[in-house]
């Protein structure tokens, strides 16, 4: 696609200055040099591909976009910046990958880009990017390795970030007397009362793996659990992970027929296509439940905080950009991310039907978007450390917790017999990779 330009070079010229752009031209030294990211090919980053082609009119800079399914990711990116020069130059993490690649020094500090005044935009304004996104998806090396800290460092700018929502139908509700949930109480007594009137209540991912963990994950946070204590000693055997796993197990019995096979995508489709009354999960379901393409909901659905129990807590994920250690452009790329997540590109991207990370964006809601109050009321609740950003993350998730959890979804097994027996077996990890050493 082409920017469509009214005026042509006087359209390009107030598009430039409202990036930061004035009469001396920051992009003027990387005029020509291209430059290669690594995105993954969901919505988000294919609507942003159009400010992409905007980035190159407005800069000079031109941009080679290296899409890949989101879960063969990882593997092409370790490859790539593990070579003394690699072919990418920005590159774009799911967030539980962040720690992995500072650890073994993949990535590029961005505080060595900010000393460079004649790189920052000084109305870029990182204050504006929502807390819980920046600490989530961006910062390293602080409390526990991946929170803020005095010892942590910023290596990445959330782009395609996320928080949790109830989304609900209107209609059904209504039509059952049933008040939107506020806490897990009220959620637990509206998904029985479906239940008993013949409607599925609340859709799930189930599927073995990451994405059975992940719906635990949703209901551990809120309901004041955590993987490990403050020592690494793992606790997904506490009262608190042992109901989050209990209410998982009465998720399945009461919502759509297939949630133990069911992966993101299909527990969202469960609810596009009118066959689940309730979702609990990554925002992003409310501009699919607008396509009208893929939803048979539109103007049918409400959206609510994400429930309390213990607390509030809602999810955080979704992706980040930063810059390969190996990149031979840095400047260039530095100057990519700064721009596709400034304030204008930020309200852009809504527009073409992406999502906002910036607090600004959420409060002027361009679009006039029913959520976007919910998100913004949701952010100061939504948990940095809802799920473990460290390296092994990527065993426990899958191998040890994804195990033990189909088994309490799928079996009448005692639940804090699955998870006692999964937190020796994560204990046994970590001691392994000598997180008990000063102890």
């Amino acid at each position: 696609m082409k920017l469509n330009l009214t005026s042509g070079i006087a359209a390009l010229a107030a598009l430039a200055f409202s990036i930061g752009v004035a009469w001396a031209n920051p992009y003027k030294p990387y005029e020509g040099t291209t430059i290669v990211v690594s995105w993954p090919s969901n919505n988000h980053f294919k609507v942003a591909e159009t400010l992409v082609e905007e980035f190159t009119e407005a800069t000079g800079i031109n941009v080679e976009i290296d899409y890949l399914q989101y879960l063969k990711l990882r593997d092409r990116q370790l490859l790539e910046m593990a070579q003394a020069e690699g072919e990418y130059d920005v590159v774009s993490w799911v967030v539980m990958w962040k720690g992995e690649y500072v650890n073994k020094g993949l990535l590029t500090p961005l505080s060595q880009m900010y000393t460079n005044a004649g790189l920052v935009d000084p109305d870029y304004d990182i204050d504006d990017i929502a807390d819980a996104y920046l600490q989530n998806g961006g910062v390293v090396g602080g409390q526990l390795g991946y929170l803020p800290g005095k010892s942590g460092g910023l290596y990445g700018i959330p782009f395609g970030a996320e928080t949790s929502i109830l989304a609900y139908r209107k209609d059904i509700l209504e039509e059952q007397g049933i008040e939107v949930p506020k806490t897990y109480d009220e959620l637990i007594a509206a998904m029985t009362k479906l239940n008993e009137a013949g409607i599925p209540a609340l859709t799930s991912r189930g599927a073995t793996g990451h994405q059975v963990t992940a719906a635990w994950l949703f209901h551990l946070a809120p309901m004041g659990g955590r993987v490990f204590d403050k020592n690494w000693n793992p606790v997904v055997n506490s009262p608190e992970a042992v109901k989050a796993a209990e209410f998982l197990r009465h998720v399945v019995k009461t919502g759509p027929t297939g949630i133990p096979s069911y992966g993101f995508g299909d527990m969202t489709t469960a609810f596009l296509q009118g066959d689940a009354a309730l979702y609990l999960d990554s925002l992003k379901i409310a501009a699919l439940s607008r396509d009208e393409t893929r939803s048979k909901v539109n103007g049918k659905v409400g959206y609510a905080l994400h429930p309390t129990d213990a607390r509030c807590g809602s999810e955080t994920g979704g992706f980040a950009m930063g810059i390969p250690a190996n990149s031979q452009n840095k400047e260039a790329a530095f100057l990519f991310i700064q721009w596709m997540t400034s304030k204008d590109a930020d309200r852009r991207i809504v527009e073409l039907g992406g999502d906002p990370i910036r607090i600004s964006t959420l409060k002027e809601n361009p679009m006039g978007f029913d959520e976007y109050p919910v998100v913004a009321e949701q952010l100061p609740c939504a948990d940095p450390d809802w799920r473990p950003l460290i390296p092994e993350w990527n065993e426990l998730n899958t191998d040890v917790l994804g195990q033990a959890l189909t088994r309490v979804i799928t079996t009448e097994d005692d639940v804090q017999a699955i998870m006692d027996e999964a937190n020796d077996k994560i204990r046994a990890i970590m001691e392994r990779e000598g997180y008990y050493a000063w102890q």
